[in-house]
């Protein structure tokens, strides 16, 4: 995220997994804080240009280490000043896991942002291989 906000000319796009929004922390402190209880209003404004970085975030409901309320400030924080159109899919995926799925796209239909909420999980990689 922060290196998204900071360089938005040198990344295509940027990944976010249980994470804070760029600047949602100064210092370790900070860091916790923001961790349990999400980033400070300065945080959000990052991004605020037309310009867009396309962004996924994934984030356990959970999660009792980084609050979830932090992918929603991921995902604000990356919204461009351009309106989106907004699509919901709520799903079950293979290995039992429910989701909803936010996906924002661009006049094209691209996908600008997209933000998963993954039900019943907590602070940990949601991909990939269980082992």
């Amino acid at each position: 995220a922060t290196m998204g906000a900071t360089y938005p000319d040198l990344y295509a796009a940027v990944g976010v997994h249980s994470g804070l929004a760029c600047g949602a922390a100064r210092d370790l402190p900070s860091a916790f804080a923001a961790m349990r209880q999400g980033g400070g209003g300065g945080a959000l404004s990052a991004f605020g240009r037309s310009a867009i970085v396309p962004t996924i975030a994934f984030h356990g409901d959970a999660d009792q280490t980084v609050n979830p309320v932090n992918s929603d400030q991921v995902i604000a924080q990356a919204t461009p000043a351009a309106k989106l159109e907004t699509t919901v899919v709520r799903g079950k995926a293979a290995g039992g896991v429910s989701y909803i799925r936010t996906i924002q796209s661009d006049g094209t239909g691209r996908s600008m942002l997209e933000q998963w909420v993954l039900h019943g999980v907590g602070h940990a990689w949601s991909g990939g291989s269980s082992g």
